[in-house]
């Protein structure tokens, strides 16, 4: 089962703990990506820690904190600053301003809210490379001013999926574009809004062009007697856009949806019709024979959801593909659904079955 860390004090002690205690787990992040960027980019380690410096003033004057939980977890893991800035920005690294194969992509994110239900339920299928099993670290973060923080991540990556004590969550969808900038690193960006006490927080800190690459950030939160709902933001070094969200529900992948962001971005996914699309629209026709069929959604619809094996390997539960290079090659590493009415989360490590989800409370 994955491995549990409470941190708890300054931004700096928090970057410690998760160094010391999830150091196997940081040093495995380290050894996949190094193989990772020198597969999709052909550079070095070392170029890639100098694309990633190209981030850390935006980062510095955005809020210190993030830069000094990184060293933090440096110093732990006995690596150096460098090392964990370029994990934290590992996508502006491998898959921003993309010019070169195709990538075969996963991800599948989906949302339930008031109308159609009466609880929020957020979750999703994390796809990429297998090996990064070995890196999962389930965070509880106890911060000073800010929501404590229940989140699944790789070891060294300080911002990833999760939920808040706010009853905020965040689930989040990799795209592929040709076009990046200095700012935020999206990884970052995610932390920042795990770091919000409010939808108009959250928002906040991600619009106006403060990220620095495409992805697709489905935001949740519930505030207590069914007053909750669910955003999907796609944001972009050129702003943000919400896209989808009738009746209460919301499914994202791995393709650009919003024509306001496509005209300043094109998508590089080459597998966009025979992946990422049939999964969105096989999650939105599980989503709607639930609907016709009056069943009630709740968390076992989720885990039925992610387990689907439609159109493998590049199901909704999706496997390698074994005939592309092994750099290339992407599955399910796990699977998590949020309910944030009841700030609970089930969380399934590998390819998901419906009984293999262990309920989790919020730290």
């Amino acid at each position: 089962m994955i491995k549990r860390l409470e941190l708890k004090g300054t931004p700096r002690e928090l970057g410690r703990q998760h160094g010391k205690k999830g150091k196997q787990e940081v040093l495995k992040s380290l050894e996949t990506y190094e193989k990772l960027f020198q597969g999709y980019k052909q550079i070095s380690w070392e170029e890639a820690k100098d694309i990633a410096h190209e981030h850390l003033y935006a980062i510095e004057k955005y809020d210190p904190d993030l830069i000094e939980e990184m060293a933090g977890i440096a110093e732990g893991a006995g690596v150096a600053f460098e090392d964990i800035l370029a994990l934290n920005s590992r996508s502006e690294i491998a898959l921003a301003n993309y010019k070169g194969a195709v990538f075969s992509d996963g991800c599948t994110a989906m949302s339930v809210a008031p109308p159609l239900t009466q609880d929020t339920i957020i979750g999703q299928n994390w796809d990429w490379k297998g090996t990064q099993k070995d890196s999962l670290l389930l965070l509880d973060i106890q911060q000073e001013s800010k929501p404590d923080i229940t989140m699944v991540t790789e070891g060294g990556i300080i911002g990833k999926i999760g939920f808040n004590s706010s009853g905020l969550g965040l689930c989040f969808n990799a795209l592929l574009t040709d076009k990046k900038s200095d700012e935020l690193p999206i990884h970052i960006g995610l932390r920042a809004v795990l770091d919000s006490y409010s939808l108009h927080e959250a928002i906040s800190k991600i619009k106006d062009g403060k990220i620095a690459a495409a992805a697709s950030y489905l935001i949740g939160i519930d505030e207590g007697g069914q007053k909750g709902m669910a955003v999907n933001i796609e944001v972009s070094p050129f702003g943000i856009d919400m896209v989808g969200g009738d009746n209460g529900k919301l499914v994202h992948t791995n393709h650009l949806c919003s024509e306001r962001i496509t005209k300043n971005l094109t998508d590089m996914n080459e597998f966009v019709f025979d992946d990422s699309m049939i999964r969105k629209k096989r999650a939105e026709q599980l989503i709607d024979t639930e609907i016709a069929n009056k069943q009630n959604i709740d968390e076992a619809s989720f885990k039925r959801w992610l387990s689907d094996e439609f159109n493998a390997p590049n199901s909704i539960n999706h496997y390698e593909n074994e005939r592309a290079p092994e750099h290339r090659r992407m599955e399910t590493v796990f699977s998590i659904i949020m309910n944030l009415s009841q700030r609970k989360m089930w969380l399934s490590v590998g390819h998901p079955t419906e009984e293999k989800f262990e309920e989790i409370q919020g730290g």
